[in-house]
């Protein structure tokens, strides 16, 4: 598997797909620094010699923040909104949807996938003794 920025990208990929297991890196990203590597985005993952992965690697630290960098820079900004104490703040701190959507529905990604299921409110019969 080659591995690039960290991350091992599968090699029965093309190069185009492969390259988004980066995190950063989407298709169109993925389209951009190929082509300033000059590699055939058709080509699989696998079949990359050294010199077009070092082409790679150089064409993404030169023109990208990817990886950890990103996830740093995420971090930053949603800490900025919390000391400030915004509305995205603090819908960040609550661990609630953040930009408007609806909660009484629908936020299972956000809340975590807790499903409180209410019975029926009659309580069990007593037991004979």
């Amino acid at each position: 598997m080659p591995r690039v920025a960290g991350i091992n990208i599968p090699e029965k990929k093309q190069i185009k797909f492969a390259l988004t297991y980066i995190y950063g890196v989407g298709i169109k990203s993925s389209e951009r620094i190929l082509q300033l590597a000059k590699i055939s985005p058709e080509k699989k993952a696998g079949e990359l010699t050294a010199e077009e992965l070092t082409k790679l690697r150089a064409a993404l630290e030169k023109d990208f923040v990817i990886e950890g960098d990103l996830r740093r820079v995420v971090m930053m900004h949603v800490k900025r909104l919390r000391d400030i104490g915004s509305w995205r703040g603090m819908r960040h701190q609550k661990r609630l949807p953040v930009r408007g959507q609806r909660t009484s529905t629908n936020t299972r990604t956000v809340r975590g996938n807790v499903r409180k299921t209410v019975g029926s409110g009659k309580k069990a019969a007593a037991s004979p003794t």
